[in-house]
């Protein structure tokens, strides 16, 4: 029996145009994911940088918990069990103003703090403490010499996992389709249903996601090419 593939369905006007909404939309929670990721991660890894023993368990832990926890089961702590905490008020504003995405975002965006910490961490114990104690000679404080001189050389440092985790970041945005957020495997799935050409809108996604994948893998190898240190 011959394998009939039928494409032109898929890429039909309607079909075409929902199916980029869902790339646009999961671009959309990758960046509002990212954002607050990044900042968050930075911030625990200077915090853990100051040496006070309270604070460095505290986000140890905040770690621990969002490195063994599954993403999915995060998703729905904060999908489902967060708003129930809220005032009735506040629950209707955030289910008119697209709770499933703002929750996604959220959730993702503090897990995956936890792991761009970690690599901004590594980053900041490679630097050298000559440029610590460069930084203080120079009459900097903490915060400036941090700022100024440690965390630019950390990011560098950190700059391979830290697009490594960018790139997972970017594929977990397919896990907020079971709250009902219409990023690309949401409407990968709604095609599916109307067109019942399995195979075909699939794969079609999986090269998406593919495609999007390896660009920010080469955007990532071409920027830590020019941030990399020159070796002495």
């Amino acid at each position: 029996m011959l394998l009939h593939l039928d494409f032109a369905s898929i890429f039909a006007a309607p079909n075409l145009t929902h199916l980029m909404w869902g790339v646009q939309y999961t671009a959309l929670l990758t960046l509002t994911s990212w954002v607050p990721a990044v900042a968050l991660g930075t911030v625990m890894a200077t915090l853990r940088a100051m040496g006070n023993p309270f604070i460095e368990r505290l986000v140890a832990g905040y770690v621990a918990y969002h490195q063994n926890v599954p993403m999915l089961a995060q998703l729905f702590l904060w999908y489902f069990g967060f708003p129930t905490l809220l005032p009735e008020s506040a629950q209707g504003w955030i289910n008119t103003h697209g709770g499933e995405f703002i929750f996604a975002s959220i959730a993702i965006g503090l897990c995956m703090a936890a792991y761009y910490s970690e690599d901004i961490r590594s980053g900041l114990r490679a630097v050298s403490a000559g440029q610590h104690e460069a930084a203080r000679s120079l009459g900097l404080s903490f915060a400036k010499s941090m700022r100024y001189v440690i965390l630019p050389q950390s990011f560098r440092i950190a700059m391979p996992p830290f697009i490594n985790h960018t790139v997972v970041l970017f594929k977990n945005t397919s896990l907020a389709m079971v709250i009902g957020v219409a990023e690309l495997t949401y409407t990968v799935r709604d095609i599916e249903n109307q067109t019942f050409r399995t195979f075909e809108i699939y794969l079609v996604g999986t090269l998406i996601y593919l495609a999007i994948s390896l660009s920010l893998m080469g955007v990532g190898a071409a920027v830590t090419r020019h941030t990399r240190i020159p070796a002495k």
